[in-house]
């Protein structure tokens, strides 16, 4: 990337707040990061910070925010824990940040609303895909809380336009288990879209989350017509269903969404058996996408490694972020969410996107597709 070096020798002037939670001056613009750095989740928060500092570094090397204002990262560690991670964003709000990265799970972004909210404090997540995320118990609008990630329900309609019309399937099974939010929410998607574009779900088999023989399953599979099989489950069970899908005879595609992007699934599935298995997603490293490539490339001269999903997705959250302050022309963080809110034709490195009414991004989805173990195709498929 051609980017402008700017020394980042800035001493952060005296911060002045109106009742709002505006500031009205500094030297800094200060955003915060509430990431799960340690516990349960820290695979998902570490690789979140690193593209959060990315995106900071690239916007102080290009010219800064506003007139020029180094901008600096304010992180702590929630230590994925949801009464921490509410105690992380009322401590950012209080040390001036004009709006909160992260943070990764569902639980940790819900108990750090209440913060934002009564501190009228923007937070754009990266990677929480939960339905509704964005909507109060009453349906209202969070009007502080913003996202960079799908609904798991848009990946299911986008799941049932690729078997449709990519993979030309008619016929499908759908494997799914019924305990477990995620995965009835992809279910209800998927099942309509197919549905609506002529397609037929010919039969409907359940699992349970942390069940490790699924002969019986595959027994009944085996005597139905299908083309396909949509499995919206997370990776440990599909990695074992697409084994002994595969050891029964059942050679037939194999469609997830994000659960099964993890190499675990190609660990337990085998890299023979995972061939012809196809799942939704934020991100690839196979994208051609110009943004995609300068983004990977800076990230592993940066770290030296690849970035993943939450690295990427975390990225974009941190640039959509500044890009509003500069629209705004102001670090007002009132003025920011309305300009995050206005967001259209965002370029970022998991899609262009702009927000819908409900603070979600309009985006298409990257669908990954699996030979031997091995991503060796990538599709974008918008959800309609």
């Amino acid at each position: 990337m051609n980017f402008k070096k700017l020394g980042l020798g800035l001493v952060a002037g005296a911060l002045l707040w109106s009742n709002s939670g505006a500031v009205l001056a500094q030297e800094t613009v200060l955003l915060g990061g509430n990431f799960e750095l340690s516990g349960q989740y820290a695979a998902y928060g570490t690789p979140m910070r690193e593209g959060f500092d990315l995106a900071i570094k690239h916007m102080n090397e290009a010219g800064g925010l506003l007139d020029g204002q180094t901008v600096e990262g304010v992180t702590y560690d929630n230590t994925s824990d949801m009464t921490e991670s509410s105690a992380v964003t009322t401590r950012l709000a209080n040390e001036g940040v004009v709006g909160v990265v992260g943070p990764a799970t569902t639980g940790d972004v819900l108990a750090q609303v209440p913060a934002l909210q009564d501190n009228q404090l923007p937070g754009v997540v990266p990677a929480a895909t939960g339905d509704g995320l964005t909507l109060d118990d009453k349906g209202e609008l969070l009007e502080y809380l913003f996202r960079v990630c799908f609904e798991d329900s848009y990946q299911g309609y986008v799941g049932a336009n690729y078997m449709y019309e990519n993979l030309g399937v008619t016929q499908v099974a759908v494997v799914y288990d019924q305990t477990l939010d995620y995965s009835v929410g992809l279910h209800d998607a998927f099942v309509e879209q197919f549905t609506a574009l002529g397609g037929t779900v010919v039969t409907e088999e359940t699992l349970v989350t942390g069940d490790t023989d699924f002969s019986s399953v595959l027994t009944n599979l085996l005597t139905q017509d299908v083309e396909a099989l949509y499995v919206p489950v997370y990776y440990t069970e599909a990695g074992l269903f697409i084994k002994q899908a595969r050891e029964f005879g059942l050679d037939v595609p194999v469609v997830g969404a994000d659960g099964f992007h993890n190499d675990t699934l190609v660990e337990l599935a085998g890299n023979e058996n995972a061939t012809d298995v196809y799942y939704t997603s934020h991100f690839s490293l196979l994208s051609e996408n110009e943004k995609t490539v300068e983004f990977v490339t800076a990230f592993e001269e940066e770290y030296g490694k690849q970035p993943d999903t939450f690295s990427a997705l975390a990225y974009d959250a941190t640039q959509l972020l500044m890009n509003a302050i500069n629209e705004a022309g102001t670090t007002d963080r009132a003025a920011v969410r309305d300009a995050i809110a206005a967001t259209t034709d965002f370029d970022g490195v998991t899609g262009t996107f702009s927000m819908d009414e409900n603070n979600n991004p309009v985006k298409s989805v990257v669908v990954i597709g699996l030979e031997n173990g091995e991503e060796t195709s990538v599709v974008d498929v918008a959800a309609e």
